[in-house]
């Protein structure tokens, strides 16, 4: 039976791209992680700190060990060398070099069995004599050890005893550290007495093995040391952060509108102390937000009925001002004049009954869209048509730019309809008599609309009230068009209905930018066919909108005289 060989692809090495996945990977934990940073922080600082007194330790132990055993040896040699100095004042003078050199070899023998050196030399200090004994030097000595320097030293000073660290060679070509001690001894001679530098070498590896022993063990202990303050570290940050998580997963679902969610309470500590007091702090806001709910339920009941209520009163007021109002002209001038006020504020009156009426719509949450294929850039034509005379009475030229947005758009085009009016109409009011331009554009996920003014503008503060309901930006201002303070809320509830946005930009004297988009496929939009800034404010002129020279008849361009 044959199988398939098959090989195992290399193994993979990391790339420069890998390094910088893990080295985002590992910012992205930093950031985000309490756990993590704090786990590395204090493993990092217990690391150094324990390699630190590793460091110190180990060196400490290692003068230790070195002055021990050098105060060991020297002791040692110096005994020895006191022994053989008294063998050799002992002996008796003779003028036999053979008696001399067995002396000689004896006092080495001896100096082997008194200390723990078998590298022992001895050389004649001076030049050489055929009846003095010959240097001796054991056979694992070697003289390239002894320096020049440690000679002059020994020669010079007959009662001094002299050490030097030096790398002693081995066998097998090694070399370990030693000691080598020198002394001087003297031996008897026929015209008085002979000097030789006797020098001993001793191993110290027994102490080097020793210290390497400590070491490894002094970095093992510190390893085991940091796991184990990592392990611990971990162990009381996860029974700290792990409330802590939850207690922000709670807050989140609680932000969401889960308001039935509340924190376990174990035990009497901080963290129970904590876990209660959000409780408490959730159930309050719970009972307010019901209490709201309700007080809000009860105004929009409130303002539907009272609309609804209104709207038969209303009527019959209205029937009965329009006869008054056609049959003004036989009264007297001041009847006629209140007949027309009597009119007009009927009318305003109207038109804030429908407004609310609207509101409370949305407020209710049944507010239904009639969706239908329309073209959002003629639509904003047949709303600047309509407003031709208004435009024309404010001594304002509106002027249509639309490169795009013919194409039809699933939409309720009464409520887009709506919300350009309300737009045009707030450009004209506020225009003081300068041109306006209003702008259509698409692309393929989206069509919007741009009303843009070159009159009062507003401040940071307006912009951001702008849609508020009942708001104006100088209730001082005479409104010479009407208006309920609504036109802009209720604008923006129609382009959110359609899934859309109503921006706005202004500044002070430069005028306002207010931009509809509207998505194509129903979808919340993600951007805008047409910038929120517009052209002019961005670096272009005036001139880039053809606002300084009259405009002629070219295609996508309307002048309302």
């Amino acid at each position: 039976m044959t199988g398939a060989v098959r090989t195992l692809p290399p193994p993979r090495r990391l790339s420069l791209r890998d390094w910088r996945s893990l080295r985002d990977r590992f910012a992205t934990l930093w950031r985000r992680s309490l756990r993590f940073r704090t786990i590395v922080i204090t493993v990092t600082l217990t690391a150094a700190t324990i390699l630190v007194t590793c460091v110190a330790m180990a060196l400490v132990i290692q003068n230790e060990l070195f002055t021990a055993r050098k105060d060991q040896v020297l002791l040692e040699a110096q005994r020895a060398t006191a022994a053989a100095q008294a063998t050799l004042d002992a002996a008796v003078d003779s003028t036999d070099p053979a008696a001399a050199q067995t002396l000689m070899n004896g006092i080495a023998t001896r100096l082997s069995q008194q200390s723990s050196s078998d590298l022992i030399a001895l050389y004649r200090i001076g030049p050489p004599s055929p009846l003095a004994p010959q240097p001796f030097i054991s056979p694992a000595f070697q003289s390239s050890i002894v320096t020049e320097a440690m000679r002059t030293q020994v020669q010079s000073s007959p009662d001094l005893q002299w050490w030097q660290s030096v790398a002693l060679p081995t066998d097998n070509g090694r070399e370990v550290p030693g000691i080598l001690v020198g002394h001087q001894l003297r031996f008897p001679a026929e015209d008085g007495v002979d000097s030789y530098e006797l020098y001993m070498g001793y191993d110290l590896t027994s102490a080097s093995q020793t210290l390497a022993f400590v070491q490894v063990l002094l970095w093992v202990v510190g390893l085991v040391l940091v796991l184990l303050i990592g392990a611990i570290a971990w162990f009381v940050l996860r029974s700290v952060t792990t409330p802590i998580a939850d207690a922000a997963e709670t807050s989140a679902k609680l932000a969401a509108g889960d308001l039935g969610v509340r924190l376990p309470v174990r035990g009497e500590d901080e963290l129970a102390t904590l876990n209660r007091s959000f409780n408490a702090m959730a159930d309050s806001i719970e009972q307010q937000i019901k209490e709201l709910a309700d007080l809000s339920l009860v105004q929009q009941r409130f303002v539907s009925d009272v609309s609804h209520e209104l709207r038969t009163p209303l009527t019959t007021i209205r029937l009965a001002a329009d006869m008054i109002n056609d049959q003004r002209a036989e009264f007297d001038p001041a009847t006629g004049r209140a007949a027309e006020l009597l009119h007009a504020q009927v009318q305003r009156f109207e038109v804030l009954l429908t407004d609310l009426l609207e509101i409370s719509r949305y407020d209710a949450g049944s507010v239904q869209l009639e969706l239908e294929a329309t073209s959002l850039a003629h639509l904003a034509e047949d709303v600047i048509d309509s407003m031709e005379q208004l435009a024309e009475g404010h001594g304002s030229d509106v002027r249509l730019v639309a490169p795009g947005g013919y194409t039809p758009v699933e939409m309720d085009a009464r409520r887009v309809r709506r919300i350009v009016r309300n737009l045009l109409g707030n450009a004209i009011e506020h225009g003081e008599g300068r041109p306006i331009v209003v702008s259509v554009d698409s692309d393929r996920d989206a069509v919007a609309l741009g009303v843009r003014d070159f009159g009062l503008g507003m401040t940071a503060d307006d912009v951001e009230r702008v849609f508020d309901r009942f708001w104006r930006a100088d209730p001082s201002r005479v409104r010479t068009i009407g208006g309920t303070g609504l036109g802009l809320s209720i604008a923006l509830g129609d382009a959110r209905l359609h899934g859309g946005t109503l921006a706005v930009w202004s500044e002070p004297g430069r005028g306002s930018n207010f931009v509809l988009t509207l998505p194509r496929d129903g979808k919340p939009v993600s951007s805008s066919p047409l910038p929120l800034v517009p052209d002019d404010e961005q670096g272009g002129a005036l001139e880039a909108l053809g606002l300084t020279q009259p405009i002629s008849t070219r295609p996508g361009v309307r002048r309302t005289p």
